[in-house]
């Protein structure tokens, strides 16, 4: 119980930031997700590289959030998209950033530091396309409807589990997450198609209610994927939370994990059909 309510007030106060960020002003945005790209990478460097290649960690840290800002500016704010070229520059300085690693360090360290900027922040990055218009006027709405999908996704999935699948349930990805089931999937997915058919009959966002059920089922099949793929890297390094910023939720990465695959889903499948 005790734990519950922690989580409880963990969440309600990250709800509140992230309504206040997406719903208030761009700059809140901003910063709110410039916050969360830095933390992410911060844990999932810590996880898979550790205490070394300090330089190089700093480069990658400096390219992620400069990979957000410069989306940031470029879908808001006018900014040459020619700007971006600059990123390419910065990552071949980590490449020049690990020639001083100790012997054999680099070969385990380098695909990890240049993981980070494209499994966090370039995911979160994409998000400057759905946020502002093509004229540049910011709306966060579609994005919040995504994050309710996937977290109605995540509480219909936990909430079946626990019904259905806890002693006779049906094993999702056993060698990965023992505990999650297919009774949980499915149940997840209904929860993310009532929150999908909500977002559009309610005018959270102005999609038409097929799209909005389309959208639903992917982010729903992305978020579980992208669970399964950040368990499986805790589970390789032992490690059981990437971090501890929500209490009773663990890090930002254990937060946003489903986020990080079904982000680039998502502005995929609304640039593709126009919405």
């Amino acid at each position: 119980m005790k734990n519950l309510l922690t989580r409880t007030l963990s969440g309600a106060v990250f709800l509140a930031l992230f309504l206040t960020a997406l719903l208030w002003h761009p700059a809140a945005y901003a910063v709110l997700f410039l916050f969360a790209v830095t933390v992410m990478m911060s844990e999932y460097l810590r996880i898979t590289v550790g205490p070394h290649e300090k330089a190089a960690k700093a480069i990658a840290l400096i390219t992620g959030a400069l990979t957000f800002l410069l989306m940031f500016f470029c879908s808001g704010y006018g900014l040459e998209w020619k700007w971006l070229l600059v990123l390419p520059v910065l990552v071949s300085l980590i490449f020049v950033a690990v020639l001083y690693a100790r012997e054999g360090e680099a070969y385990r360290t380098t695909p990890f530091i240049l993981t980070s900027i494209v499994y966090i922040a370039l995911p979160f990055a994409l998000t400057g396309l759905i946020v502002f218009s093509p004229e540049g006027d910011f709306d966060g709405r579609v994005l919040l409807a995504v994050m309710i999908i996937i977290w109605s996704s995540d509480v219909g999935a936990y909430l079946s589990g626990m019904a259905f699948g806890q002693k006779h349930g049906h094993k999702l990805f056993p060698s990965i997450s023992p505990k999650k089931t297919w009774e949980g999937y499915f149940g997840g997915l209904v929860l993310a198609l009532a929150a999908g058919w909500c977002a559009g009959h309610f005018s959270l966002v102005d999609f038409p209610w097929y799209h909005c059920l389309a959208l639903a089922v992917l982010i729903n099949v992305t978020s579980t994927v992208g669970d399964l793929v950040e368990s499986q890297l805790k589970r390789n390094f032992g490690v059981k939370d990437a971090g501890r910023i929500m209490p009773g939720h663990g890090g930002l990465l254990d937060r946003f994990d489903g986020a990080l695959l079904a982000f680039p889903v998502t502005v995929l499948y609304i640039t593709l059909f126009g919405l």
